[in-house]
């Protein structure tokens, strides 16, 4: 059994209202020995004026008193651990670093929102104006291989191919070989500076499959890669661990033996 959901919102991130308490106590309904937290942090992420709540600005003061809190409240049924999901960029790689090291992180996921604070989020249909799907992408991927040059400061990086599913041509298909090249130097870059990646399971309700493709995550083994997390990226209760069976049967099926969780930003390799 697969012991935790290592990507998890509650309504410290803006895109979401689920209580931490509700998010503890589902995951000891399900059995899991860990409950972590990644709240979102963008740093001066440009505010959509048609969604201005969602600004994902964190209150870390509050946000790590509260889960102390409840790690000392829960800590006879499950172990609270404390973790973030930071929006990287070029733009602000340079202060990430600093920020991470300024809070008692168990675990901190690096995710590309934007690939630049002007360029935009591939969410957005304007991403995608005045060039092709692929050339689209392989600005998003190439701006992910950049980022692991500019900012030390996280684990693992999350969901890979995140541009994959906002593409607003619904009949636009995701061919790996199409950027290839630029994964083998994403991928290589990850391990040499000893970073890991995330199966995230919201995909398989956005796009079919779990982020990142199969070849992005066969592709990093036969790299050497091993560090690999799993979550559901959840942002309600019901969504935790969603998935979970599909992520255990494709890192089998590539050889995996084993998955990662992060306790004080060391990880901790657990069997499949």
């Amino acid at each position: 059994m697969i012991l935790a959901d290592s990507h998890v919102h509650s309504r410290f991130s803006s895109d979401s209202n689920e209580s931490p308490e509700a998010i503890i106590e589902t995951c000891i309904t399900k059995g899991f020995k860990y409950a972590y937290f990644t709240d979102h942090h963008d740093m001066d992420f440009p505010v959509n004026p048609a969604q201005p709540d969602v600004d994902f600005q964190l209150d870390f003061d509050t946000y790590i008193d509260t889960l102390f809190n409840l790690r000392e409240q829960y800590k006879n049924s499950i172990e609270v651990r404390i973790g973030i999901e930071q929006g990287i960029c070029p733009d602000v790689a340079s202060r990430i670093s600093s920020l991470s090291n300024s809070y008692p992180f168990d675990f901190i996921i690096g995710s590309s929102h934007l690939t630049s604070l002007t360029n935009g989020d591939p969410y957005y249909t304007s991403y995608y104006d005045g060039r092709s799907n692929v050339e689209a992408y392989r600005e998003y991927f190439s701006s992910e291989a950049e980022n692991v040059l500019l900012t030390d400061g996280f684990d693992i990086y999350g969901h890979l191919d995140y541009a994959v599913r906002y593409c607003p041509d619904q009949s636009f298909e995701f061919h790996f070989d199409d950027y290839r090249d630029i994964f083998e130097v994403l991928l290589k870059r990850l391990i040499e500076h000893g970073k890991g990646i995330e199966i995230n399971t919201s995909g398989i309700a956005k796009i079919g499959y779990p982020h990142p493709h199969i070849e992005i995550l066969k592709m990093y083994k036969e790299l050497g890669g091993e560090i690999i997390t799993i979550g559901s990226d959840a942002h309600i209760k019901e969504n935790i661990g969603s998935g979970f069976e599909n992520a255990y049967d494709i890192m089998t099926s590539l050889g995996y033996r084993y998955y990662t969780v992060y306790k004080e930003r060391k990880p901790e390799f657990l069997p499949l």
